[in-house]
Formats: structure tokens, sequence, C-alpha cells
């Protein structure tokens, strides 16, 4: 739903015209000549205040974004508009700005159909500024903003670093990397064809889905966990909350569970062609036993295709599932 929020919005932007002239924004144009087709390029600059906790939201349609915190109360807004052919492509595409009490609104408006232009930009925002970032071809990057992010593109990776409250990181052609993340909320991190890692991350509620990438989930920790991949392993290091909830489903990958002295877990876990395997002692069906049975030969207990057991209290429910993968279970 929200690729196609993204690509109707793509849309909207090409076939509106812009509402009002630009305000006393700095232009420069620098036409680079490297024989046919060389880049035409224009500047565009500009500072607003936003208010030390303001919001700022960004719209691109092709381009890459980099946001940065900084001090005061303002936002800087550094563009490069690039085409390749005419300068006349350039004038066709306007950056618009609109300021309101505590919120910038920046928006990409494309006056032509069909054109070859690119809008790169560089932020500075207030470090604890609220960012909404979206973008249809271009990738994204967030550091230092101790306000809420949401961060999605449909082509191009999502990189979030030392951004607390970040709810929101999801991109449909590209890699999601995430770290330096704790919020007492939910956090959501996905994407199609790419592979999502996060390091670092404590949250209330974790969402990691990929179709055809891997998820890397290390130092973790949290209350729920919903990690989905059709064509990609997982690989969970970090905590098991007592009373929490932690589902884990996998078509054709494995799925590596590294756990930090956990409280307690009850067990479900299934694989139709691989196998299932503990290090740590699980109690099968309430009345024996699973252990490594010799520990000098470094071999572990295969607890067959499907199992449900307990560990510790068994408070917190964990459920494993794979189609064609080996599940293992290990303790940090």
């Amino acid at each position: 739903m929200r690729t196609t929020l993204l690509l109707l919005t793509a849309a909207t932007l090409l076939a509106e015209p812009a509402a009002a002239q630009p305000g006393p924004h700095a232009y420069a144009m620098r036409t680079r000549y490297q024989g046919r087709g060389a880049e035409q390029t224009e500047r565009f600059s500009s500072k607003v205040r936003v208010g030390r906790d303001g919001r700022v939201s960004l719209a691109n349609i092709s381009g890459d974004i980099v946001v940065t915190a900084g001090g005061g109360d303002e936002v800087s807004i550094e563009a490069v508009k690039r085409a390749r052919g005419g300068a006349d492509q350039l004038r066709d595409v306007r950056i618009d700005v609109q300021n309101r009490p505590g919120a910038v609104d920046i928006q990409v408006n494309h006056l032509a159909r069909n054109d070859r232009v690119s809008v790169d930009f560089t932020l500075t925002v207030p470090a604890n500024a609220s960012v909404d970032l979206h973008s249809v071809s271009g990738t994204i990057k967030v550091t230092g903003v101790r306000g809420s992010v949401r961060a999605e593109t449909v082509s191009g990776a999502v990189t979030a670093a030392d951004t607390p409250k970040l709810e929101t990181a999801k991109s449909v052609s590209g890699n999601v990397t995430l770290s330096g993340i704790s919020l007492d909320g939910d956090l959501s991190a996905g994407s199609v064809s790419g592979s999502i890692t996060a390091r670092s991350v404590k949250a209330r509620h974790l969402e990691a889905t990929s179709v055809s990438g891997d998820l890397l989930l290390a130092d973790v920790a949290c209350d729920r966990l919903s990690a989905k991949s059709v064509s990609g392993s997982v690989e969970y290091s970090g905590g098991i909350s007592r009373g929490g909830s932690y589902d884990i489903n996998v078509h054709s990958g494995n799925v590596r569970l590294i756990l930090a002295n956990p409280a307690g877990f009850a067990l479900t876990a299934s694989s139709f062609s691989g196998s299932v395997r503990s290090d740590l002692p699980l109690t099968i069906g309430g009345d024996s036993s699973v252990r490594d049975r010799d520990s000098r030969r470094g071999r572990r207990d295969d607890l067959s295709h499907s199992i449900r057991a307990t560990y510790g209290d068994g408070s917190a429910q964990l459920t494993v599932r794979t189609f064609s993968g080996n599940i293992v279970i290990e303790k940090r």
C-alpha cells in the first residue's frame, strides 16, 4: 500500500503545475561541456526557521537525500538539480518550500513530463526536529536526528544511524541499514528486493520484512518481534523479554537465534526440509530434556522437523518457521 501511495504521489507531482513562484532563494547555474549530452546543473540554497523541535518533510522524485543534525532552530536546504541535455529542463523542475509555524515542507514539482532531471538534497536540521522523507528514485541517509524519523523510497537504499526515534525505514528496491536506535514505540523496516541490517536497536515492537533479502538483527532488544523473509535467511542476536512474543517466518532460508540469557520461552519450531537444533536445554513435551550429547565432537541434537518445547520459565512465546532451511538456537 505504501509503495502504491509513493507511485501515486510521484504521478501527481509530475502532473500538477507549481502553485507559486519560488521565494527569495539563491540559484546558480553551471554547465560543463563534455560533448553531446553534457550535464547541466543548477544549485538551490535556502535557510528556513522551523524551531528546535519542529517538523521537516521532503518529497522528491529522483535524487539522493542526505539529512544530518545541526544546532540552532533553522533548516539549511542545499540542492543540486542535474540534467542531461538542454538547460530548459532545469527550469521546468521547481523546488517549493512552504514554511508555517513549527513546520517546513519541501516538494519537488516537475512541470514537464518525461524530463531527465534529478535533484540531490542535503539538509541540516535542528537535532530535535522530526523528519519525514519520501523519494521515488534515490537513496536516503539520516544521521544524528533525535526527533522522530520516517524514511521511505521506491528505488534506493535507506540508511539511518544514531536516530533513536526512527519509526519507519522502507525501500522497494534497496537495502535498509539501521543502527543506534532506542525508542519506546514501534519500528518498521522493510524491503522488497534488498536486505535489512539492524544493529544496536531497542524498540517495543520491531517489524522487519523482506521478500528477497536477508535479515541481520544484531544486539537487539524488543518485547515483540515480527521477522519475515521469502527468499532470505534470518539471524537474530539479542534478548528475549519475559512475556514477550517473537515470530520468525522464512520460506527458503535458515534461521539462527543467538540469545543472551533468556529467562525462558515456549518454543514452536518447524522446518519442512531442514532440522531444528538447540544449544539450550529444552524440555520437549513437558517430560524430556534435550542437551548436547557429545560436546567433545561438537555434536548438537537434531530435534527433527517440528517441535514444541520450553526453556526456563517458558514465559515468552517464540515461534520459528522455515520451509527449506535449518533452525539453530545458540546461547551468547
